[in-house]
């Protein structure tokens, strides 16, 4: 049987919340506080356990809070799990946080250089694709103007298109396409098509149900931390829908 490319095993995560708390002390009322801090112990996940097999598109979803980006954050190594552990058998490219390290004051053309650079490609590499990167963004005439009078859609077109260019086995999206208008995202989606067929596997963390019914082979449904549904995206999506009538 062939190893899965992502294999999660009883995976928690804990965050220490601290909060500062404010008393009075009656006889000093106006000139003396004490401050006590308390902390919170926040369960983000508990016990999750799943595989990904090769060339699987699996969806990822549930309510706000329930964990699913702190999923794809231990997924992608930026949280360390607290209990329990996590394989990924090959590259693995996060679409979390597009445009992070964009720099406000460089242009467009100068961003794609600089973010190019820092997702490991030569000067040389980015000259050869940059063509293709700025026409996949569709933003042939805004390239030269600095990047604090993009619209975020605008960023998030620019930085989607040259992540792209990575050569990864497994990527990760989180709603980066929220900010996106429904054409380019519709692109964004038959590029993904296109990766599938190459046996690319792709994680979707999304609350749109129509793009996790159309191209989802599987997906898990998060709730107060823990997996409580995972199958077909028809029963899971329904499952979900219910579950915020419930809420």
């Amino acid at each position: 049987m062939t190893e899965p490319i992502v294999e999660v095993r009883s995976l928690s995560k804990d965050f220490l919340l601290p909060h500062l708390r404010q008393t009075t002390l009656k006889g000093r009322a106006l000139r003396l506080f004490r401050q006590a801090r308390t902390i919170e112990l926040q369960h983000a996940l508990r016990d999750i356990t799943f595989d990904i097999p090769r060339g699987e598109f699996l969806g990822v979803v549930g309510r706000n809070g329930s964990g699913k980006s702190t999923l794809l954050m231990i997924l992608a190594g930026i949280y360390a799990p607290t209990r329990g552990t996590v394989a990924v058998r090959g590259k693995l490219v996060p679409f979390i946080e597009l445009g992070v390290g964009f720099h406000p004051e460089l242009t467009g053309r100068e961003n794609v250089y600089l973010n190019g650079a820092l997702l490991g490609f030569s000067r040389a590499e980015v000259d050869e694709m940059y063509d293709d990167i700025v026409a996949f963004a569709e933003l042939e005439e805004s390239m030269d103007q600095k990047l604090k009078n993009y619209s975020s859609g605008m960023k998030v077109r620019i930085a989607f298109s040259l992540a792209t260019r990575a050569k990864a086995e497994v990527l990760l999206i989180d709603e980066v396409l929220a900010v996106g208008d429904a054409t380019f995202q519709r692109k964004c989606f038959e590029h993904f098509r296109t990766l599938k067929k190459s046996d690319t596997t792709i994680v979707l963390v999304s609350h749109d149900m129509d793009a996790v019914r159309e191209f989802c082979d599987r997906v898990l449904l998060i709730d107060d931390s823990r997996i409580v549904a995972e199958g077909s995206a028809d029963v899971v999506a329904t499952r979900y829908t219910e579950l915020l009538g419930e809420a």
